[in-house]
């Protein structure tokens, strides 16, 4: 007897962090907002406004550039605190009709909804009511994909931006990709879909005829992933949080980063979101660990481990010194992440032995 489909939600929050600010302040409301850091500095853009995108203004571009794009753009310091109040509250609605919620970030997850707290058998209509919960809760919308596994649904939840609503069934995956670009692909920058029109990839589709090893030349190890993705194939289960042991932000950009100070900028930002993280749980972290994955899809890691801390200042130093040990300042860029590891409570830091102080600290790759 044949499996029944899964049927798998991605719900993604509508340009979120600007959406709040807009939400919160009348005067906001229509015009184009950027959340982020100081255009005089090393300001980066952390979040922009369908207002803004109109003028070109986009997530992790310097704020100088994002201003003189658009030079009446309201810059908006973010507010992480409340940003995470706000998540919390669309997560709790999520978890009430499936214990099967998988996080992402603060604005989307991806949920199970095979079986349901509603019993509804569809999953369209799991969809069409989570986003009126939202809606009603927060003031807010939220775009949902709705496909038999993880990838599909990712992808569709993109696909009618803002409050969108995209349905891929079993029985039309294959129409579906049949239309996507082979740049429709996350993780396919413009480096990477250069690459692949080079091989005669125009769309997802033609992935599948690429020689694997022409294909690995071209992409690497992603090679074998790339091909079951470009047939709809994505086995990857749900997976709701577990007791934390680590905790870690990253983003893939738009467009590759080159200029090093928006990328320390970036970096700086990610841990002081992590400090904030543990402070919230009252945890401490031993390990600083960031991640950069070059514009070719080369990936490396660099970690830091000292005495546990969550002081934002000494974990966002540490971090930026970890990209300095990365090639980060001569390679375009296109993900950063920092994530903090080796946690502890106070009561664990309480038993632990203390180190003997004439040994080095280490820090290791």
């Amino acid at each position: 007897m044949d499996a029944v489909p899964r049927r798998i939600l991605h719900l993604d929050m509508d340009a979120f962090y600007a959406s709040v600010e807009q939400r919160d302040d009348p005067s906001l409301r229509g015009k184009p907002v950027a959340v982020g850091g100081d255009p005089k500095g090393r300001g980066v853009v952390a979040a922009a406004s369908y207002e803004a995108r109109k003028f070109g203004v986009r997530s992790a571009i310097p704020m100088a550039r994002a201003v003189r794009l658009c030079p009446h753009l309201a810059i908006v310091r973010p507010d992480f605190k409340r940003y995470s109040a706000v998540s919390k509250q669309i997560l709790d609605l999520y978890r009430a009709v499936t214990p099967l919620v998988e996080p992402l970030s603060l604005d989307e997850a991806y949920l199970d909804v095979t079986e349901n707290a509603w019993n509804e058998p569809l999953g369209v209509n799991v969809a069409r009511r989570l986003k009126k919960d939202v809606h009603e809760a927060t003031s807010l919308t939220v775009s949902a994909g709705v496909a038999p596994n993880k990838f599909l649904a990712k992808i569709a939840s993109g696909w009618k931006k803002p409050d969108g609503l995209t349905v891929i069934a079993p029985v039309r995956v294959e129409r579906f990709l049949e239309k996507l670009p082979v740049d429709a692909l996350w993780g396919v920058g413009p480096k990477t879909a250069e690459k692949l029109l080079a091989l005669g990839c125009v769309r997802l589709v033609d992935v599948r005829r690429i020689p694997a090893d022409a294909l690995r030349r071209a992409v690497g190890s992603w090679a074998d992933s790339l091909v079951r993705l470009a047939r709809g194939e994505d086995d990857r289960p749900v997976v709701p949080n577990r007791r934390a042991k680590s905790c870690s932000t990253e983003d893939t950009f738009a467009e590759d980063l080159a200029d090093p100070a928006a990328m320390r900028a970036w970096v700086e930002s990610m841990a002081r979101h992590d400090a904030a993280w543990l402070n919230r749980r009252g945890l401490f972290a031993r390990t600083v660990v960031l991640k950069v994955r070059y514009g070719d899809f080369t990936t490396v890691t660099r970690s830091d481990t000292r005495r546990p801390t969550r002081d934002a200042d000494e974990l966002a130093d540490r971090a930026v010194a970890l990209l300095g040990r990365t090639e980060a300042a001569t390679r375009p860029v296109r993900l950063l992440g920092v994530g903090v590891h080796g946690l502890m409570t106070p009561e664990e830091m309480a038993r632990a032995a203390p180190p003997d102080p004439q040994l080095p600290l280490l820090a290791e790759d």
